[in-house]
């Protein structure tokens, strides 16, 4: 009790004082980041308010003699004029000072750090009076000093200011207090669409520091700009998904699309388990009593896992040691560091012991001498920036040969697979990455070796640079000493960095060939996914099929199964199951046949193209089309197709899940476990994990981009929304099922376990059929008003709580009057946009009633050509790209979908022959694959035939569609030429002439 005043007396007297120290919320220090770390005295400072919560917490725990209540009592009474006395002093001392300023980063650190302790602290403590001014203070000093805050950054990376100063220091708070999303959604958000272009500077503090910035790395290996990795890093953290990121904070990340933000976030997780990974290594020595200033100087330079095992490896449990280790031991480092040091008084023979293994002769102190040193060179970080500098202005190359042992007892079949890299080189720098996963392939199956060739040249350079410069001795050498030192280098080179080098090549080469074959698997998918749906058909679908049979199932227009069937096409009944097949389709009236591309798919094929050329569907113009069937059988036996079908042979499921393929592709193959698709290249070879978390994306990004009607949606598709798993989509199922379906969304908040953030996230990618709530609302509050006299409830859901019961509130016309649809809500525009997007509507003169029709397309057109985007931006005080948003969801018709784009499935009448090819014919077909050395197509022979990369050209592909790289992907249309036919091997080239 006694020492606390006592220390407020203290301090008051040192306040005046200019030469002491500052509190740390008016610290004009601008020393190095060290500083910046530690905060020493403002954690004083922001501590003092916390002391009456500590006592009043105590009374709550137990029960406590009234005495010592008292005596808490007094002690808080006391504490009050103590902090009271306390602010007195600092009020002058408020108004005198004279406002330094510290750099920008550690100035904006300095100001928000303390009031990021002092939110968690309770209203009693905050509602002070002495407290008032002195928030004042802080508030009109970040306020006068905002552009010296920005002083020190790039342009590029600023936050701009808003006019009002308390709006600019809330921004600032919540970006640098990493909030629970849950709490603040609006904070990293810009609701209102304010420009903002840097979330609270480059600096981000991470769980793990290293002598490395992870901005400036993560910018350095993406080429992505650092004031958006910046930004990127603090939406990751903030659980912000890739879909709502790339649609509604596109000018938080300059724009970027979704491939290159899972890029940056793969990285960046990358980063981050090098990091973790180190720090475990550091307090794992440090117990062991293994870390020298040395070593963790090494470990924190790490960036990468090559580099930590490099340095970490000889200290692992269980290894032997280093050669370097155990010369240290008999302690012969001394004698290393001297010759670099102070060779002149160095004496080798000194250090011989007869009688000790390792000393016992001057070769063997000597050889110790050089392992030491050897093994300073190879962890030096200057000796190995320079050795990496000098490999990239050389040649390197990567070398395969065939294996003595594959080529005396091996698999012939297999050894021909690989021919082409038999005896096979190619620069380092140059290399395809489906040539890199060949040549691993290879060598896993121990069929090709592999090295990589550094030339000479190399070597000769970087041990004349250590001996002459980097570790040239402070004094004269002997020439038995600096025999040693050549030594030392040339065996560094040799036995510990050449390896280095040869590891960390072939795991770059290695991570960056698996990251672009993931990349391009994700690609494919997506085009896959977006392919564009067949609606208002009713269709066959078709499992081809021998012994067991075809399996035939057709469905209506509306994806209801119909009938299903099997015939035996292909064992001579071919003529009698034609007529059940007629019947069929006449009496379904479908003139739309799927044919699955497995077994038996080019029998079957020409089965139904002779019926077809023989006008035996007849009134009929029936019309077949290919799909793939990759995953259907698995699908078939799946837990989901057992609960959607359960009445139905798990052999019939496949016939449906192609037809639905064509009818709604996205909606059929998200219930598919996305590799099993199969549209990629060496997909078992590569990180499953990093396959798996790709294309799990790229599904969430296609359904999330097309959007899903929440009233009609399956279980499957909704879980696949950006912000919804599993759980979530069943809450929202179960909801639907309960209540009734959703009539805006401000509804999906009162769905179990669908939070604030959760709702963030999924809000914008969910649609409202809006002619359909329209009606069930006139329907449902017809009932009510004719019930209302009875005073019954809204249907069978709305039971009476014991509140509602006694009379205090009556749920239903509130409810009626609430739950009102918003035409807002079957459109792409997120709900924190809607008061922008009223404030726009009211600008043009339009009515949310004519979403989606010419009238609004013409108001927003006139005043787009008289005011500019931007300038209306300005006008509304949101961005360019909020605006565009809203432009786009007020103008797109009604039901648009964004797979309108995309290609359908080719439909054909007849079929063309491996045999009827010949150089020089002009064909069409559909892409089935694309690989990073060409793209396969299937032109109706049986066989895809081969694009080379080197015949797609920017100028052969349609300038209308908008591409996300220079190549074609699945499902498009494009018109061939055959280059080459070779039928023995069944290959054929295509050259591309166009994209239809």
């Amino acid at each position: 009790m006694s020492s606390l005043p006592r220390r407020v007396k203290l301090e008051a007297k040192a306040l005046p004082s200019e030469d002491d120290e500052l509190p740390s919320f008016l610290n004009s220090s601008s020393e190095s980041e060290q500083e910046e770390e530690e905060w020493q005295p403002k954690r004083k400072i922001t501590k003092k308010p916390r002391l009456p919560k500590k006592n009043e917490a105590k009374p709550k725990k137990a029960a406590v003699p009234r005495s010592a209540v008292a005596r808490k009592k007094v002690k808080k009474a006391a504490i009050k004029e103590e902090m009271l006395m306390l602010n007195m002093v600092l009020m002058p001392f408020w108004q005198d000072v004279s406002l330094p300023i510290a750099p920008a980063e550690d100035n904006r650190m300095q100001l928000l750090k303390p009031k990021e302790e002092y939110v968690g602290t309770k209203p009693k403590t905050s509602n002070r009076k002495p407290e008032g001014p002195e928030k004042m203070e802080i508030n009109s000093f970040q306020g006068k000093n905002v552009k010296s805050l920005e002083s020190d950054e790039e342009p590029s990376t600023s936050v701009p200011v808003v006019g009002n100063e308390v709006k600019h220091e809330k921004s600032e708070e919540d970006f640098a207090f990493n909030e629970p999303p849950f709490k603040k959604i609006k904070s990293t958000t810009c609701p209102e669409g304010k420009p903002v272009k840097n979330l609270g500077g480059n600096k981000v503090k991470e769980e793990f520091e290293m002598n490395w910035d992870i901005v400036q790395a993560l910018s350095e290996i993406t080429n992505v700009e650092p004031w958006v990795c910046s930004n990127l890093i603090r939406l990751f953290q903030e659980e912000n998904t890739i879909p709502f990121i790339a649609r509604y904070r596109k000018e938080l990340i300059n724009n970027l699309e979704a491939d290159a933000l899972r890029e940056v976030q793969q990285t960046l997780e990358e980063l981050r388990t090098v990091a973790k990974k180190t720090h475990t290594m550091i307090q794992k020595l440090k117990k062991e009593g293994k870390l020298s200033g040395c070593l963790l100087t090494a470990l924190l330079n790490c960036r990468t896992l090559e580099e930590l095992d490099h340095v970490s490896a000889p200290y692992k449990t269980g290894s032997k040691g280093t050669k370097a280790q155990r010369a240290k031991q008999l302690g012969l480092e001394p004698a290393a560091l001297s010759l670099l040091q102070n060779p002149m008084e160095l004496n080798l023979f000194s250090y011989i012991r007869p009688n000790t293994k390792g000393l016992s002769t001057m070769q063997e102190v000597e050889a110790g001498v050089q392992h030491i040193l050897a093994d300073i060179f190879a962890k030096d970080k200057d000796t190995l920036d320079f050795i990496r500098k000098l490999c990239q202005q050389r040649y390197i190359c990567l070398q395969s040969a065939l294996a003595k042992v594959s080529s005396k007892s091996g698999n012939e079949k297999d050894i021909d697979k690989f021919q082409l890299y038999h005896e096979f080189s190619c620069n380092i720098k140059n290399i395809q990455h489906h040539q890199i996963l060949a040549i691993n392939r290879g060598e896993n199956l121990k069929i090709l070796t592999v090295k990589v060739n550094i030339p000479d040249g190399v070597k000769n350079e970087f041990c004349w640079w250590c001996v002459n410069e980097r570790w040239r001795p402070k004094q004269f050498l002997k020439p038995e000493l600096m025999r040693i030192l050549r030594n030392s280098v040339e065996d560094a080179y040799k036995r510990l960095i050449y390896p280095l080098l040869c590891r960390e090549f072939r795991s770059k080469l290695t991570s960056d060939a698996e990251k672009e074959s993931v990349m391009m698997f994700g690609r494919n998918l997506r085009q896959l996914l977006l392919t564009n749906p067949v609606r208002g058909r009713t269709l066959m679908g078709v499992d081809p099929g021998y012994k067991h049979g075809c399996k035939l199932a057709i469905i209506s227009p509306t994806s209801q199964i119909l009938h299903t069937d099997v015939v035996y096409l292909h064992s001579g009944q071919g003529f009698r199951e034609a007529e059940k097949i007629k019947r069929l389709l006449l009496q379904y009236s479908c003139s739309t046949v799927v044919i699955g591309n497995g077994t038996a798919c080019r029998e079957t094929e020409a089965y139904f193209a002779d019926l077809i050329m023989k006008k035996y569907f007849v009134p009929l113009d029936v019309v077949y089309c290919i799909v793939s069937e990759a995953g259907a059988s698995i699908y078939s036996v799946s837990p989901e197709a057992s609960k959607e079908m359960p009445d139905l042979d798990p052999n019939l499921r496949s016939a449906v899940s192609i037809a639905r393929r064509v009818q709604d592709p996205l909606a059929e193959l998200v219930k598919i476990e996305p590799k099993h698709i199969g549209v990629g290249m060496y997909q078992h070879d590569v990180s499953q994990t990093l396959l798996k978390a790709t294309l799990d994306s790229v599904v969430e990004e296609c359904v999330s981009f097309v959007g899903v009607d929440i009233n009609i949606c399956s279980e499957i598709l909704l879980r696949h929304i950006a912000g919804l798993n599993a759980n979530r989509a069943k809450n929202i199922i179960e909801w639907r099922e309960k209540n009734g379906p959703f009539i805006n969304r401000e509804q999906l908040k009162e769905v179990k376990g669908l939070g604030p953030k959760s709702f963030q996230q999924c809000a914008g990618f969910i649609r409202f059929n809006q002619e359909y709530i329209k009606t069930f609302c006139r329907m449902t509050c017809s009932f009510f008003i004719s019930d209302s006299n009875k005073k019954t409830e809204l249907g069978s859901h709305a039971i009476l709580t014991k509140a509602g019961a006694q009379g205090k509130k009556k749920s239903k016309p509130t409810s009626c009057a609430s739950q009102q649809p918003n035409p807002l809500d079957q459109t792409c525009i997120h709900p924190e946009s809607y008061n922008i997007a009223m404030r726009f509507l009211s600008f043009i003169g339009g009515n949310a009633n004519d979403i989606g029709k010419s009238d609004m397309q013409q108001k927003v057109n006139a005043v787009i050509q008289k005011e500019g985007l931007e300038g209306t931006a300005k006008r509304l005080n949101t961005t360019v790209h909020t605006l565009q948003l809203i432009i786009d969801g007020l103008t797109q018709p009604e039901g648009f979908d964004i797979r309108t784009d995309f290609d359908k499935p080719d439909f054909k009448r007849s079929i063309v022959c491996l045999e009827d090819l010949s150089v020089g014919t002009v064909l069409t077909g559909k892409v089935e694959n694309a690989t990073p050395f060409g793209v396969f197509v299937d032109i109706g022979v049986g066989k895809a035939g081969l694009i080379p990369v080197r015949n797609i050209t920017e100028a052969k592909l349609s300038k209308v569609k908008k591409r996300r790289s220079l190549g074609l992907g699945p499902g498009e249309r494009v018109e061939v030429k055959v280059l080459n036919v070779d039928i023995p091997r069944l290959r054929i080239t295509l050259d591309l002439i166009r994209v239809l």
